[in-house]
């Protein structure tokens, strides 16, 4: 079954908008790695500033290679079209990375 990856970012009020805005213009960053299944950008409702950053994969080696690759890619030089050379501060104040194995799942029928 596939697994889930979930990025814990630490993400102060004023940074919020920021982290969104890059996240849109990084549209289609992640959608055609082999192996990938789904994204969610998960804005806190209340009581925290962690925004969580749900992907699902086919298996660990497809994550890992998007990770080597592709990400690792996007993540250098520009992120989001900011800036003219330089790269930005980055939005979040920390992260953690959360790994799980889909054990059940179900849809609606």
């Amino acid at each position: 079954m596939s697994i889930v990856k979930i990025n814990v970012l630490s993400v102060p009020a004023e940074q919020r908008e920021v982290l969104e805005r890059r996240f849109a213009s990084r549209a289609g960053a992640v959608e055609g790695s082999d192996g990938f299944e789904w994204f969610e950008l998960l804005r806190p409702v209340e009581g925290t500033d962690q925004y969580l950053v749900y992907t699902r994969w086919r298996s660990e080696e497809d994550f890992q290679n998007w990770m080597n690759g592709s990400m690792k890619a996007a993540h250098q030089g520009t992120a989001g079209g900011e800036g003219g050379g330089e790269r930005p501060k980055p939005a979040a104040t920390g992260s953690t990375l959360w790994s799980f194995e889909v054990v059940q799942q179900a849809s609606p029928k």
